[in-house]
């Protein structure tokens, strides 16, 4: 009888834990850190900067104060939209920006893929590149479509190298602007969607972002048709968005700086690859000083914080904004001011004369 009773209030007990105890699955967990460390979140950047990786679809009818607000707010002193697009929405955009904030954005244009194989694809392509430059298109954008989702008239995938865009790349090099290209995704996602993949519960809660070898081809070759046009085409200036997914291998992202001179990086979407490495990302950092670009990629003014404090401090394990991405912590680069000052906006004057220098000191 005894036992029977012990086994009842052990019974009852659990039951009253378990119910004050939410159900929680593997995807809300997210804890809060109790180490007690050093710092405090840097709002505004040390020097005004060029985000040279933003999209901004309204600009054509947009109140651009909008933007301004908070640009002002964190020392943004240009904003480079790389969704233009092209003609008459272009040209529209530019106009906005020219009677309300001339000097506080960039629009670069994108190329419509539609139609490669046809007779005079190139040339008319090169041709409407060329108008959208003259109405103050400043750069070329291209997505990730191209090397994972756009076919040609035959319906087959045009890859990254296809020589029937040459005429574009070269274009770029005659007429001076730099093309940002975002070639595939990080490799995690073609990886085997296991425990040992870092952004399984990025995969898990996202699906749509899972490729694999025939969905469409192997990472390394479109990475590698990436590399075989920049190598093609030394007169035209490449800025690799992301940091080619190779932020994660500094190592071997020097090595293609080296290989590739006319190859500069872009730092959005992968702020979390360089404060997890704090050491070598800084003499990453420093070595590479005149081909790093500061882009930030998705416009949530809330998320810029973490990239001007990884950049700028030498705090300790502080919190990334994306949970999913296996609760990384951050550590501050501490870069110099030289290098600080390169990465906001000399880099980015270098490649855009246009951009208006008397924004920002000393340049």
């Amino acid at each position: 009888m005894k036992n029977n009773l012990t086994l009842l209030s052990f019974c009852l007990l659990a039951t009253a834990t378990a119910q004050q105890t939410p159900e929680m699955g593997f995807e809300e967990y997210n804890p809060t850190s109790t180490l007690v460390v050093p710092g405090e979140e840097v709002p505004r950047a040390r020097f005004p900067f060029v985000d040279i990786h933003s999209h901004q679809f309204r600009m054509a009818g947009q109140d651009l104060s909008e933007l301004v607000e908070p640009m002002d707010r964190m020392n943004m002193a240009v904003m480079v939209n790389l969704s233009g697009g092209s003609g008459e929405n272009l040209k529209m955009m530019i106009e906005n920006i020219n009677t309300h904030y001339p000097n506080r954005f960039v629009v670069f244009a994108n190329v419509d893929f539609d139609g490669v194989g046809n007779p005079g694809w190139a040339e008319n392509a090169t041709r409407q590149l060329e108008e959208d430059v003259k109405n103050g298109a400043r750069g070329l954008k291209i997505y990730k479509s191209l090397g994972l989702r756009n076919r040609d008239v035959s319906g087959n995938r045009i890859p990254v190298d296809d020589p029937r865009l040459d005429p574009i790349w070269e274009k770029c090099g005659e007429l001076k602007i730099p093309v940002l290209i975002h070639s595939a995704d990080p490799r995690s996602f073609w990886d085997p969607m296991d425990e040992k993949n870092e952004r399984w519960l990025e995969l898990k809660t996202r699906p749509n972002r899972k490729r694999s070898d025939t969905d469409p081809a192997p990472w390394e070759q479109i990475i590698q048709e990436q590399h075989n046009m920049f190598r093609k085409h030394p007169n035209t200036l490449f800025i690799n968005a992301h940091m080619g997914w190779y932020a994660n291998n500094l190592g071997k992202l020097a090595q293609l700086l080296e290989e590739i001179p006319n190859m500069y990086v872009g730092i959005g979407a992968i702020i979390a690859e360089l404060g997890r490495q704090p050491r070598n990302a800084r003499a990453f950092f420093t070595k590479y000083q005149d081909r790093i670009l500061f882009g930030k990629d998705s416009w949530q003014p809330e998320e810029f914080p973490t990239y001007f404090r990884v950049l700028e401090s030498d705090d300790e394990y502080f919190p990334y904004y994306k949970k999913y991405h296996a609760f990384w912590a951050m550590y501050g680069l501490d870069l110099p001011d030289e290098v600080l000052n390169k990465v906001y906006y000399k880099n980015a004057i270098k490649l855009i004369p246009s951009i208006d220098s008397s924004l920002f000191p000393s340049y």
